[in-house]
C-alpha cells in the first residue's frame, strides 16, 4: 500500500498530535484511548506523518515476529 491509501484508511479531523503539540491544530486521527485510574478518558490523536510511521513500525515488527499485518490500526498492538 502507499502512503495515501494507508490514510484513507483513517478518519481525520483537526487536532493536536500527541507527537508533536507545538504544531497545534491539525488534521489528525485517533489512535487510542487512555483511561487513566483518575479522571477522564483522553483520546490519543496523531498527524499524517506519524500515522504513517507508526505504520511502519508496526509492519516491521511483524515482519519480525511473524504476525499478521493489517493496515488501518497504528497504535494497537499486532494480534
Amino acid at each position: 500500500m502507499d502512503r495515501q491509501q494507508i490514510l484513507d484508511l483513517y478518519t481525520w479531523r483537526q487536532g493536536v498530535c500527541f507527537r508533536h503539540p507545538y504544531k497545534g491544530e491539525v488534521p489528525t486521527a485517533h489512535i487510542r484511548t487512555v483511561r487513566p485510574r483518575d479522571g477522564d478518558p483522553e483520546t490519543v490523536r496523531a498527524c499524517r506523518d506519524c500515522v504513517v510511521e507508526m505504520e511502519q513500525e508496526r509492519w516491521a515488527e511483524a515482519q519480525r515476529e511473524g504476525a499478521k499485518y493489517e493496515p488501518g490500526h497504528a497504535g494497537e498492538e499486532l494480534q
